[in-house]
């Protein structure tokens, strides 16, 4: 699956007052999940990582994101997943800029 389809699926939960369609809404989405990807995409809805904490800030991210962007999504969840295992292992002198060097790649 596609990340922009899972947070597709985020924001029309944070949309709606609805318990209906909140539940809809996550059910399409996990429906949508291959076996591989459904711990993973729980995970995400969850709003929590695999990994735990990666060592990556909102600054970073924005400053990444912003600076490389694709015009198109197409991150899937394994990808996401597998840069977040590079990052959480990013350690020491140097860390910074390879943290960034990793999420302007993933980007």
């Amino acid at each position: 699956m596609l990340l922009a389809d899972l947070l597709a699926a985020s924001d029309r939960v944070a949309a709606t007052r609805s318990r209906l369609a909140k539940i809809e809404a996550l059910a399409d989405c996990l429906r949508g999940l291959a076996p591989s990807e459904i711990a993973l995409g729980v995970a995400y809805l969850s709003g929590e990582l695999r990994q735990g904490r990666i060592g990556v800030g909102w600054t970073a991210t924005r400053e990444a994101l912003a600076a490389t962007a694709s015009a198109s999504p197409q991150l899937t969840l394994a990808a996401v997943d597998q840069a977040f295992e590079e990052l959480s292992g990013v350690k020491g002198e140097g860390s910074a800029a390879e943290r960034a060097r990793l999420l302007s790649g993933l980007f």
